[in-house]
C-alpha cells in the first residue's frame, strides 16, 4: 500500500494510537570486541541514552536497554525503536535494527558512526539522526506518531545551544549493573581537530557550555550510591576537556565545592599552567584527570595537529598534578606514522617512570569522519573493513614503520608489562593521590587486560611487494 508515493511499512499506524502513550524503546548495543565492551572490568553509564529520554515527550513510556550489562529480547513489542552506535557497535546495531523493522517496528539509529554513514544507515533503519539530537528528536517523535516520518533529521549550519534542556532521568538506570558513577555534560565541541579524533568533526571546532545554574541543579538532584564500600557522590564529567573556557570552568569548580564530590574528568596538558585552577580542582574534589598525551614523539604530535603537547613536559605536568593530589591517567596512542617497534618499550617505561596512575593505550583506529581515515583511504592502507575490528584494540590499518603484527603484539606487550603487579605498585607508590580509587582500578584494567590479550586477532592482508 502508497501513502503519498511512499510504501507505508506494515507496522502500527501510531496516529490511531495517540490517545494511549506510545512505547519507545532505546537501545545502546554490545561492542563485544572492544575493550570498553562487556569484557571491560567497570561497567559505565552511557549518558547519550539518557539525554534522549530526557527529550521524550511525556506521553512516551520509555525504557532503556544497554547491552554491556543486560540482554535485549528482540521479540518485545515496541512502538518505536531507537539505536545509537559507536563505529565498533553498528554491526550489532544493524542487526538489531533488521531484526525489529522485520516485523513492522520503525527505527530511528542515531550515534557518531551513523552520522558519518548515513547511506549505510538507512539500509538498516527508517530514519537517522544525524548529529546532536537536541532539537531534533522531538521533531522525529512527531513525524512519526503522523506516520511521516523522514530519511534524515540534521541541523543546519549551526550547532543546538546546550541550554534550557532537562537533566537526565537516572531512575531508567536503576537496578542496572553499573559502576556507581554518575555522568555529567558541561562543555562540547573542541578547536583542535586532531587528525585521528572525531570531536571537532560532529560537536563544532567551539566550545559550547551549559550555564552553571543548570549544571548545579543537576547535582544538587542527583542521589548519593548506597553500599558500606562505595563511593557515595562520584561524578565523571563527559566534557573533552574541562578547562576549555577558564572563565567558566573557575565558576563551575567554585560552585559545586559545597557537594562534597569525588570527580573525574578530562583534561589537556595545558591545566598544568594553571594554578588556581588546580587549587579550584583539589577543593571541588577531584581525583583525578585523564590526560591525552597521545605519543611521546614530537614529530607525530605535529601530524595530528596537537603541537601544544611537548614530551619534554609530560613528567613536569604528571607531577605538577600529584602536587595537588590529582591522578593521572595517560592515553597514549601507538601505530602513528613516526611510531616503530621501539615505541612500545619507550613508552612503558615513560609511564613507570612519570608515575602515572593509570595508562591507558589504544591502537590508533581510522574512525569515519577523522581525518586519519580519509587519508588511509586514499593511501589504499586500510586492511579490514569490519567495523567491529574499530575498536581501538584491533589493527585495521597498515602502519608505516612495522607491520600490523608488530603494531598489535606491541600494544599487547606495553599492556602486560604496564599493568605487571610490579609496574602498578612502581606506578602508584608515593603518588599522594586516591588510593581507594586507583588501585582498584588498576586491578581492574589488569583484568580486562588479561582477556584482550587472550583474545588475539587474526591477521589477512596481502603484503605490498616492496616490503
Amino acid at each position: 500500500m502508497k501513502q503519498n508515493g511512499k510504501i507505508n511499512i506494515h507496522g502500527p499506524n501510531l496516529c490511531q494510537k495517540m490517545e494511549d502513550n506510545l512505547k519507545l524503546l532505546l537501545v545502546s548495543p554490545l561492542a563485544s570486541k572492544s575493550f570498553l565492551g562487556g569484557d571491560f572490568y567497570f561497567r559505565l553509564p552511557y549518558l547519550g541514552l539518557l539525554k534522549v529520554a530526557s527529550l521524550t515527550p511525556p506521553n512516551w513510556d520509555v525504557s532503556i536497554i544497554d547491552e554491556k550489562v543486560e540482554s535485549l529480547d528482540l521479540t518485545q513489542g515496541a512502538d518505536l525503536v531507537g539505536i545509537t552506535a559507536m563505529t565498533p557497535a553498528v554491526n550489532r546495531a544493524y542487526e538489531i535494527a533488521d531484526s525489529f523493522r522485520s516485523r513492522g517496528i520503525k527505527v530511528i539509529m542515531g550515534g557518531m558512526h551513523v552520522s558519518k554513514m548515513p547511506d549505510e544507515a538507512l539500509r538498516h533503519c527508517d530514519s537517522v539522526i544525524i548529529g546532536e539530537a537536541e532539537r531534533l528528536w522531538d521533531k522525529a517523535l512527531n513525524d512519526c506518531k503522523r506516520d511521516e516520518l523522514k530519511s534524515i533529521y540534521r541541523h543546519d549550519n549551526e550547532y543546538p545551544s546546550l541550554a534550557n534542556f532537562p537533566a537526565p532521568n537516572w531512575k531508567l538506570y536503576e537496578g542496572k549493573r553499573y559502576l556507581p558513577v554518575h555522568f555529567l555534560e558541561t562543555t562540547r565541541g573542541c578547536p583542535h581537530n586532531c587528525e585521528f579524533c572525531s570531536v571537532t568533526n560532529s560537536f563544532g571546532g567551539k566550545f559550547r557550555n551549559r550555564p552553571v545554574d543548570e549544571v548545579e541543579r543537576e547535582i544538587q538532584d542527583l542521589k548519593p550510591f548506597e553500599g558500606r564500600f562505595v563511593l557515595k557522590n562520584v561524578v565523571f564529567f563527559v566534557d573533552d576537556n574541562i578547562i576549555s573556557n577558564r572563565k567558566h570552568t573557575k565558576e563551575l569548580l567554585s560552585r559545586i565545592i559545597p557537594y562534597n564530590l569525588k570527580w573525574t574528568g578530562q583534561a589537556s596538558v595545558n591545566i598544568a599552567k594553571n594554578n588556581e585552577i588546580l587549587e579550584l580542582c583539589k577543593k571541588s574534589g577531584c581525583m583525578g584527570l585523564v590526560v591525552g598525551f597521545e605519543s611521546l614523539s614530537q614529530g607525530n604530535l605535529a601530524n595530528m595537529g596537537k603541537t601544544f603537547n611537548t614530551p619534554d613536559t609530560y613528567i613536569d605536568v604528571v607531577k605538577k598534578l600529584h602536587d595537588y593530589g590529582i591522578g593521572v591517567t595517560g592515553a597514549f596512542v601507538f601505530g602513528f606514522d613516526y611510531d616503530d617497534e621501539s615505541v612500545f618499550d619507550r613508552t612503558i617505561e615513560f609511564v613507570i617512570k612519570a608515575k602515572i596512575d593509570v595508562c591507558y593505550f589504544s591502537i590508533l583506529t581510522p574512525y569515519p569522519g577523522t581525518r586519519v581515515y580519509s587519508q588511509m583511504l586514499q593511501e589504499g592502507r586500510i586492511i579490514d573493513h569490519d567495523w567491529s575490528n574499530y575498536n581501538t584494540n584491533h589493527v585495521v590499518f597498515k602502519p608505516k614503520l612495522m607491520k600490523p603484527e608488530k603494531l598489535l603484539d606491541g600494544f599487547h606487550h606495553a599492556l602486560k608489562e604496564s599493568f605487571s603487579y610490579t609496574a602498578i605498585f612502581k606506578r602508584l607508590w608515593g603518588n599522594g593521590t586516591y588510593k581507594n580509587f586507583f588501585y582498584p582500578m588498576n586491578f581492574g584494567f589488569r583484568q580486562t587486560v588479561r582477556k584482550t590479550i587472550k583474545n588475539k586477532q587474526h591477521f589477512s592482508y596481502e603484503e605490498d611487494p616492496d616490503s
